[in-house]
């Protein structure tokens, strides 16, 4: 073992106490967190707007402050692009994170320099707790690669603006650039596959050790590289021994990474966001994402079955409990207040917090009321394919409601594979029979006859990236959406049928 990771070892120790001590003090620190940032903002005009002043307890917080998404709290960021101060947060952010929304056009996330510094850190807590449980730190040793969108920066009035992994970019610790992997200026690169190649000519003769990214895109990475050297990526890179993700669910891909790495690679999973850096796995043994709470953000969660009434509860964290669905709501050292991001999650622990991501709020589907979510169908295609030997590239779900004249309609699920099922047949009667027994309400609807069992359309390889690539968003941090409660996603990728 090499100085590097000696002293990596030691830094990891030092900081799993200070993770220990928040992790077993949650409540306590959630509780400071509201009123400090209730304190901080009281003179923005947003904390006037809601009487920050007058805000002592959670129950005045709640009644203050509203559950809203984006559109919520526009009129006040388009101020903030302006150019005024004080107006969510006190002065103007470090940055905007500028994001796609599918209902407000582009957002433009605030990211303030209290903030920032807990994106760094947790990205860091997630490394040093993995060392400090494996006792692993050898890949600080060699190269790691971060697969991510360009760090370039434009400029919206007095702030620059720009993708969250490109702005994290310019936060990489001096003791990691020498090891650092693509260049600056391959980063900088828009054409994903242009930049694609370009970081395979830049890293296929290093030593790789470390790897990062979204699934689907290191996937078409590693896909690439076997395509130009016919070798398994544990050849062509025999010390790569980590790989963080996050951004979707990795248990779908795992077998295709097995087969293309050839071999298991541990894995370290993520949970960051425009709005703040939520969760990060803190253990290899245990279940869960170790939920963030000493980060400047103060979490809430709405029950997702009560999530569209006019009045739904609205939890902190100390009344949360195991294996209910919950809409995730942040309010954070950057300015956002009741916000709403539109993921949910599940606590799989309360001693300490753990959650795992089980989709989105308006990624599902309830076209009959079955409220079919995205942890539902995961579970489903994993059962599936580890029972019938199969790989999955990708898949999306949506409804059809025209069944046509003598047909009910059906769930159709959008599949590529990599290696295809023998019977197809069986195959989809096996998501279909998991897929009742994950949704109650999709079995009663199954078993009363309102709807026939799923209907699974095959695409041709490399279907999703040709439909990626059409809308423009290939690379980077995008990804296509698990479920659709409407056939817009459907109907272009009917194009793509095998």
């Amino acid at each position: 073992m090499g100085l590097k990771a000696k002293i990596a070892k030691i830094y990891a120790k030092r900081q799993a106490k200070k993770v220990q001590y928040w992790t077993d003090n949650a409540l306590a620190v959630q509780a400071k967190t509201m009123k400090q940032l209730v304190s901080k903002a009281s003179k923005t005009q947003f904390g006037k707007d809601h009487n920050f002043s007058s805000i002592k307890t959670y129950e005045e917080f709640k009644k203050n402050i509203p559950v809203q998404d984006y559109e919520g709290i526009k009129h006040y960021v388009e101020k903030v692009v302006e150019g005024e101060e004080n107006i969510l947060w006190p002065g103007l952010p470090l940055y905007f994170c500028k994001t796609s929304g599918t209902t407000s056009g582009v957002k433009y996330i605030p990211i303030s320099k209290d903030s920032m510094q807990h994106h760094i850190d947790a990205a860091k807590n997630a490394l040093l707790m993995y060392m400090h449980e494996t006792g692993r730190a050898e890949f600080t040793e060699g190269k790691m690669i971060f697969l991510q969108g360009s760090p370039e920066l434009d400029k919206k009035g007095k702030v620059p603006f720009g993708r969250l992994s490109g702005i994290v970019a310019h936060y990489v610790p001096n003791y990691l650039q020498k090891n650092r992997m693509p260049s600056w200026e391959t980063n900088c690169i828009e054409d994903w596959e242009i930049k694609l190649e370009k970081i395979i000519d830049e890293t296929i003769h290093e030593d790789m050790r470390l790897i990062s990214g979204i699934p689907p895109w290191v996937q078409m990475y590693f896909e690439r590289i076997e395509a130009r050297t016919g070798k398994e990526i544990k050849d062509v890179f025999p010390n790569f021994s980590l790989f963080v993700q996050g951004g979707v669910n990795y248990k779908p891909y795992q077998p295709i990474f097995d087969k293309l790495v050839g071999k298991r690679v541990p894995t370290i999973e993520v949970y960051p966001a425009s709005e703040g850096f939520i969760a990060f796995q803190d253990s290899q043994i245990k279940e869960g994402l170790l939920l963030n709470v000493n980060a400047g953000i103060f979490f809430e969660f709405i029950p997702a079955d009560s999530f569209f009434e006019d009045n739904p509860p609205r939890l902190s964290l100390k009344d949360v409990e195991l294996g209910i669905n919950y809409v995730i709501i942040l309010n954070t050292n950057a300015g956002l207040w009741g916000y709403n991001i539109g993921d949910t999650i599940e606590f799989v622990s309360i001693d300490p917090y753990r959650i795992i991501v089980t989709g989105r709020i308006k990624h599902f589907i309830s076209a009959f009321g079955e409220h079919v979510i995205g942890k539902e169908v995961e579970a489903s295609m994993i059962k599936a394919c580890k029972e019938c030997g199969v790989d999955v590239v990708e898949f999306t779900v949506a409804p059809q409601v025209d069944g046509g004249e003598n047909s009910l309609p059906y769930h159709e699920w959008f599949v590529e594979f990599s290696k295809e099922p023998e019977d197809l047949e069986v195959f989809t009667k096996i998501i279909d029979d998991e897929m009742q027994s994950q949704n109650v309400y999709y079995q009663d609807l199954i078993q009363g006859n309102i709807l026939r069992p799923i209907v699974l359309s095959q695409l041709k390889r490399d279907a999703f990236v040709e439909y990626m690539k059409s809308i423009g968003k290939l690379g980077g941090q995008n990804k296509v959406p698990r479920l659709s409660n409407d056939r817009k996603i459907a109907d272009e990728l009917s194009n793509f049928k095998a």
